[in-house]
């Protein structure tokens, strides 16, 4: 992964979060209200599965490990889910296992407002941030 500039961590996301998109995430229209919980203790990872559906998601917190991951969040971003700054931001990358190994979404991160659970997922205009990375074991 590629480094940036470096936002003030987040705050731990709760074991089990209600989050409610502002607008569906591509291809997962029309579901907006989701759980997100936490899969095992400092891992990072968890499962995102809407609450009217069977459809889940795996997001990891890019923050948790020494990814190297850390893009400048668009305050026009923060604005939509209402955090006023970085620290009131949880930022994921949704996850997908492969034959290869897991493959992360470095282009569309995920955000959630840590207070309220509001989300909404962004596309970066950065060209350094492909959209199929593989993590290193």
């Amino acid at each position: 992964m590629t480094a940036a500039a470096t936002p003030a961590p987040a705050a731990a996301v709760e074991t089990t979060s209600a989050v409610e998109f502002v607008s569906p995430m591509p291809g997962l229209a029309p579901h907006t209200a989701f759980t997100l919980a936490r899969i095992g203790e400092g891992s990072g990872l968890y499962a995102l599965r809407a609450a009217d559906a069977d459809v889940r998601l795996f997001l990891l917190d890019p923050r948790t490990g020494s990814y190297g991951y850390a893009p400048s969040i668009p305050a026009e971003a923060r604005a939509l889910i209402g955090a006023a700054d970085d620290a009131e931001v949880a930022l994921f990358v949704i996850a997908n296992p492969s034959s290869e190994g897991v493959r992360v979404n470095l282009k569309a991160p995920v955000l959630i407002h840590l207070d309220t659970g509001r989300a909404t997922q962004i596309i970066l205009d950065d060209p350094a941030y492909p959209v199929r990375a593989l993590l290193a074991p």
